[in-house]
């Protein structure tokens, strides 16, 4: 079967800055579990994967654009520091900000007494990327996943 919109995707993958040692891999770990066609993952990987079957082994660069998006300059912000719940900051750490639309990631640029500024780019972004990808498993989605724009069960989400 191949892979296509509504279907679901279980693969591992590696992921690196292009050129660079790997970031992040799934190897040793359950492989993620996607749902194509509803905006699940990059969109330059998710277009890689379409046409690909289980067993198929492919290696992709994806552009900073296709990816994370390019860096945006002054797309700062300042924070009142308890937002932050007391963790120990400093500048150029990761961190989660919880907003009113969900947790989002952000880079720690300066620390005041009582404010924080940060980055509100994502930390990938203006980076392109390279993938390492395994395709384990293509299955047709439920009606449920489809409607809900996820994968449930095994490797996805339960409710």
């Amino acid at each position: 079967m191949k892979i296509e919109k509504d279907r679901v995707v279980r693969f591992h993958y590696t992921v690196s800055e292009q050129g660079s040692e790997p970031l992040e891999t799934s190897e040793g770990r359950d492989p993620l579990a996607i749902l194509i066609g509803h905006n699940n993952i990059i969109p330059g990987l998710e277009k890689a994967m379409e046409g690909h079957e289980a067993g198929d082994k492919f290696e992709v660069d994806v552009a900073a654009a296709d990816a994370y998006g390019v860096h945006q300059e002054g797309l700062t912000q300042r924070v009142p520091k308890k937002y932050f719940k007391d963790a120990k900051l400093f500048p150029g750490m990761q961190a989660v900000l919880e907003t009113n639309f969900g947790p989002r990631a952000v880079t720690i640029l300066k620390i005041g007494m009582s404010v924080v500024d940060v980055d509100l780019n994502h930390p990938m972004a203006g980076k392109d990327l390279h993938f390492a990808v395994e395709i384990v498993e293509v299955r047709e989605a439920v009606e449920e996943e489809i409607a809900h724009g996820h994968v449930h069960g095994d490797g996805g989400h339960a409710h």
